[in-house]
């Protein structure tokens, strides 16, 4: 029997119904491995691929033909609106096949969740945090509802390969398994993964199966690129009140009468753009059709703006960050904007595949906003390197290239976590069973027992937990106060945030309180504060016209491949024209080239920023570059630390044969960790590491950012250093 013949006949008669002239092969694919084997399964197609339908076809027919006597599917995503987003393809699938769906997290029906618990069955939508939640409170409940699990299927799973939420997901999954004494197969969907054999090995984790990722040959769909480049004089914000400028004139053309989104790296800059989309179209006496989607807009708000953009025939224009990356269904868009640089090549994958399902074409303009630079500055300060950041990534994406990932193998912040969930769901438990049920877990297996002891003593030390008469442990007085709390179930910062409200209506949140009479964006409008309550969190709003500034700063990450480095010398040491950019960003990049060749920056590995002060510029990701830095601090005492300027180390109060003679000596006598001279004090950031110790968050620092071996190969390759 083929794979069609093998699906249940309701789905048999649905593929007839809605005309699929036959199955893609990402889905033939998938039916072989969930009806033949007993593997896991990944399924890392592009977007638009069928990849929902590849797992969910088979799973259902196995459920119908077999049903299971608990919830059958464990369905995991990273946000709550991809949930309410999914399965509406294949809700009438579901119907047919008396498969109920469960939303269960925050936001969902406390009467749907008590109905699944009375009579478990079919597929629940959760979150890690929800999942975390009900194994710490709700054990017993947890056990029932999972009895008979057949399968999990984890959603975007790139954004949790490499996070702490994926190594809390993990956890929780081994923890489930051991609860309800099996082990229900994975599912993996991903559009963006530049390491299928580490995601597979991720996926098995805790499981003992292998896994099949189906190597189907899916195309990406073409692709039409542009980049464009504007200078801005410095205007003051009343000016810019007043003016329209060129840029938002190309955001505006770029966007008119397209459903689009324009993708900002800061919620700040999200703002900025949709005021002044919405002052051109005012001024213009044309619709306005821009919406706004961050984090700090309400749930309801960015529920509304998924369903304007999925259902209208409006063509909306949405400004978002990262909210809108992930596969949220939003229809057919018809264009993708990027203001500045993405992250990474994955992020501008998974931006640029946002659109173009229909025409079967996706397009993304990345626009660039600049300040002239003074004649003064300089010449390291006057390139944009975000701009050459850019090129880099689309020629990376072009040669199908993407980030590998980096997997941390000692997440001591989430050991704690897990410890102390495992207790308050647990009760008392001898730190011998602690350690086993803990250490057990396949995420664990690279922290030692003499690592894991430290690590409890800690946690003793700060009342994180107790020992009690009988030698055993349990969730200590000050760990009860962070445990009975909701925020404890995220492993990630959840900063303070006020609730901003006109009226009864709750507009977003923001993270400071202003004084009354502020004005401020937010929602693509503009606010004046009327009061500002501290003890309920809350700031009350009315709406006024103008275009303020808005009252938030964005971050970027910080964190850069060296092969991403290597392309952006490439790029400004080249002479390759791109097709791509428009004449004003061609006529940059020229200038760029012409101050590179000037000052021979992509020959030289050190170059001259002040008699005493020397750039090194040997094109090196964070990993190496750290390696380096503190190599440098090691053999150069001396050494003042100067502000860094991205993508060059800097170094002070040094000779240039004194740095060249450290350079040589890094580049030709194998190091070690012990030869590095690394701050004290120095951690990967963490929402609990007020709760591990220095030393341990020093390895885990080492590990996670330091590559010494990298970074002695690349200086082998330079000319100079």
């Amino acid at each position: 029997m083929n794979a069609f013949e093998k699906l249940a006949p309701f789905i048999q008669d649905y593929i007839y119904r809605n005309n699929w002239e036959e199955l893609r092969e990402v889905q033939v694919a998938a039916c072989d491995v969930i009806f033949n084997t007993d593997d896991n399964l990944l399924v890392a197609t592009p977007t638009a691929s069928g990849k929902t339908e590849a797992a969910f076809l088979p799973v259902i027919t196995e459920l119908y033909n077999k049903p299971s006597s608990s919830v059958g599917v464990l369905y995991i995503a990273p946000l709550k609106a991809l949930i309410n987003d999914q399965f509406v393809r294949i809700e009438e699938l579901l119907e047919e096949a008396y498969i109920p769906v469960t939303k269960w997290h925050g936001d969902a029906s406390q009467s749907l969740k008590n109905k699944l618990l009375k009579n478990p069955k079919g597929v629940m939508q959760t979150t890690p945090e929800s999942l975390e939640a009900m194994l710490m409170k709700r054990k017993q409940q947890a056990m029932k509802l999972f009895s008979d699990l057949r399968f999990i299927i984890i959603d975007e799973v790139h954004n949790f390969i490499g996070e702490d939420r994926g190594v809390q997901l993990l956890s929780l999954l081994e923890r489930l398994q051991n609860l309800i004494g099996c082990s229900p197969r994975r599912i993996g969907l991903s559009a963006t993964l530049g390491d299928v054999p580490v995601a597979e090995e991720w996926l098995n984790s805790g499981t003992q199966r292998t896994c099949v990722t189906p190597d189907v040959g899916t195309e990406r769909r073409k692709a039409m690129i542009m980049i464009n480049h504007f200078y801005t004089l410095p205007v003051s914000v009343d000016q810019e009140r007043k003016s329209v400028l060129p840029f938002f004139e190309s955001l505006y053309s770029l966007t008119r009468g397209k459903k689009s989104i324009v993708f900002s790296n800061s919620r700040s800059d999200v703002e900025r753009n949709i005021v002044n989309l919405k002052d051109i179209a005012e001024k213009r006496r044309e619709p306005d059709v821009f919406l706004v989607h961050h984090g700090s807009i309400s749930a309801s708000n960015r529920e509304y703006t998924e369903t304007q953009m999925k259902f209208s025939d409006m063509p909306f224009v949405t400004g978002a960050t990262v909210t809108l990356e992930l596969g949220i269904d939003l229809g057919d868009l018809e264009r993708i904007v990027q203001t500045g640089c993405p992250h990474s090549v994955a992020s501008l994958s998974q931006r640029l595949g946002r659109s173009g399902r229909r025409s079967g074409v996706s397009e993304m303009c990345f626009v660039f906003e600049e300040e002239k630079k003074s004649e003064g500055i300089e010449f390291y300060k006057s390139i944009n390197w975000l701009f050459v950041k850019c090129i880099a990534l689309i020629e990376l994406y072009r040669e199908n290239w993407l980030e590998p990932i980096a997997v941390d193998r000692y997440p001591y912040g989430v050991l704690y976590h897990q410890t102390m969930s495992f207790l308050y769901s647990y009760g008392e438990a001898k730190p011998e069973l602690l350690a086993q049920s803990i250490l057990s877990e396949a995420v664990f297996a690279d922290v030692s027992q003499e690592d894991y002891k430290t690590l409890l003593r800690y946690m003793l030390e700060k009342e994180q937990i107790e020992r009690t008469s009988s030698g055993g442990l349990l969730v200590g007085g000050k760990g009860e106060r962070l445990t009975n709390h909701y925020n404890f179930y995220s492993v990630f910062e959840t900063p303070i945030e006020y609730s901003v409200r006109d009226g009864s209506q709750e507009i977003g949140t923001l993270n400071n309180p202003m004084p009354p009479d502020t004005t401020f964006v937010l929602s693509g409008k503009t606010w004046s504060v009327v009061e500002v309550d501290q003890e309920q969190k809350i700031i009350y709003v009315t709406s006024v016209k103008g275009k303020p500034p808005t009252v938030w700063d964005g971050t970027c990450d910080g964190f850069e491949h060296t092969k991403v480095l290597k392309k952006m010398r490439e790029v400004v040491a080249g002479l390759t024209e791109y097709p791509y950019l428009h004449p004003s960003a061609l006529s940059r990049l020229n200038g760029i080239r012409l101050t590179v060749r000037q000052t021979r920056l992509s020959e030289n590995a050190v170059f001259e920023i002040s008699p005493d002060t020397f750039g090194i510029a040997l094109w090196l990701g964070t990993k190496a570059a750290n390696a380096l830095d503190f190599a440098l601090t090691a053999l150069l005492p001396e050494r003042q630390y100067t502000l860094h300027y991205w993508p060059f180390i800097s170094v002070k109060n040094v000779r240039h044969d004194a740095l060249l003679k450290a350079l040589e000596h890094i580049k030709t006598v194998p190091l070690s960790i012990s030869d590095l001279s690394i701050p004290d004090g120095i951690e990967v950031e963490g929402k609990y590491n007020d709760f591990v110790p220095p030393e341990l968050l020093r390895k885990q620092y080492i590990a996670k950012y330091i590559d010494l071996a990298e970074m002695q190969r690349e200086m082998t390759k330079n000319k100079e250093g």
